[in-house]
């Protein structure tokens, strides 16, 4: 393996796609009341915590996507959040957020372990430097923070939250294999072995 750090930032973004996957699977089996019920978290509703993760990973990989591209910062950064549950249909959602998933994957396909200290900028108040290497670690560790407490909030459903941690062992393959199909992913798209 000749990029080893690009290569994990890859199969991080494989495993978020497919931690998504999984979890859309399962929430996508509760009715629109029951996405929008009360729930114990920092957002109130499952349909609010996954629309927060939607609207940062719009935030982090437009941020991303546009120094790759060579472009300036966006200027208007925080318009991914102007709306604070920017879909409210279950489809939507899951539409949404496969898309910029792959958004994600196309990104991180292309990195090269020099690359990753360049420097993405976000036109905050105070303009946030950071290299491609921390951004997407922050991103990655930002999406698994939320993506447990949509996990803890389904088991208050009558939907089983699915596992999660099933991704980066060999020996695990088979547990993985229906998903991957559904995706249309390989073991060796991933891994290269």
């Amino acid at each position: 393996m000749n990029q080893p750090l690009s290569h994990h930032l890859s199969t991080m973004a494989y495993q978020n796609a497919w931690a998504n996957h999984r979890l859309a699977k399962a929430w996508g089996q509760l009715s629109a009341a029951e996405l929008v019920a009360p729930r114990s978290s920092f957002f109130p509703s499952l349909r609010a915590t996954l629309n927060h993760i939607l609207t940062c990973d719009w935030f982090y990989v437009d941020a991303l996507e546009r120094e790759l591209r060579g472009e300036p910062p966006r200027v208007d950064c925080y318009v991914f959040f102007d709306v604070d549950e920017p879909c409210v249909e279950a489809g939507e959602l899951r539409q949404a957020q496969s898309t910029v998933d792959q958004r994600l994957l196309a990104y991180c396909a292309q990195l090269r372990d020099a690359d990753l200290g360049r420097r993405v900028t976000i036109a905050r108040e105070t303009p946030q430097h950071d290299s491609r290497l921390r951004m997407l670690s922050h991103l990655f560790e930002h999406q698994i923070h939320h993506r447990g407490q949509v996990h803890a909030m389904l088991s208050e459903t009558r939907v089983a939250p699915p596992q999660l941690d099933e991704f980066f062992c060999a020996g695990e393959a088979g547990l993985r294999a229906a998903d991957f199909a559904e995706l249309g992913w390989t073991e060796a798209l991933i891994w290269g072995d």
